[in-house]
């Protein structure tokens, strides 16, 4: 039962990753950090904050419960990151994005960084017991099961691909899906 209900985690996460990327079209290194008048988040902290997210998540997979170390080549503590890494405080839940293209990595190095991280969780998720898969662990101000938790993570791509949505209208990017402005 547990391969098999871990492959239902990681199919969820990937498969929620990949409609997600439908909607980056038009988006570069020259847009990234854009934001529009009432839009909270631009498409860099986006994607790290997806990646860290991520990384959380597949610690309470590992049956950690508490905070470990990111990997160095994707992040660096504090609130500026730069052309290869996110800052940790940059892009966590709460913090603010800027329209500062010096503080986040390119286009190109922050899909790595959001891809590999969901790889890293998919994987953690397929090769998970099903005790791992079902302990309770804290998340947030509450407690969930990893499962849960999982599963959430694949309804967290998709708010985020909402906003990216949002976002794309007011730059003016035009639809991705449809046809219709």
């Amino acid at each position: 039962m547990s391969q098999a209900h871990g492959e239902f985690l990681a199919h969820n996460l990937m498969n929620s990753e990949a409609l997600f990327e439908r909607f980056l079209t038009g988006f570069n290194d020259s847009n990234r950090t854009r934001q529009a008048p009432a839009m909270p988040n631009h498409l860099a902290w986006t994607l790290g904050h997806l990646a860290l997210t991520a990384y959380r998540c597949t610690e309470r997979v590992n049956r950690q419960d508490e905070p470990g170390e990111l990997p160095p080549s994707a992040f660096v503590m504090g609130d500026r990151g730069d052309r290869q890494r996110f800052a940790t405080e940059g892009v966590a839940f709460g913090s603010s994005p800027t329209d500062d293209p010096d503080r986040y990595p390119t286009l190109e190095r922050s899909l790595v960084i959001m891809r590999e991280a969901h790889r890293t969780l998919a994987d953690s998720l397929r090769s998970a017991d099903e005790d791992a898969i079902a302990r309770k662990t804290p998340w947030g101000t509450g407690e969930t099961t990893v499962s849960d938790l999982a599963l959430r993570m694949g309804f967290h791509i998709g708010t985020h691909a909402g906003q990216i949505v949002d976002l794309r209208r007011g730059l003016g990017l035009g639809p991705v899906l449809g046809g219709r402005k």
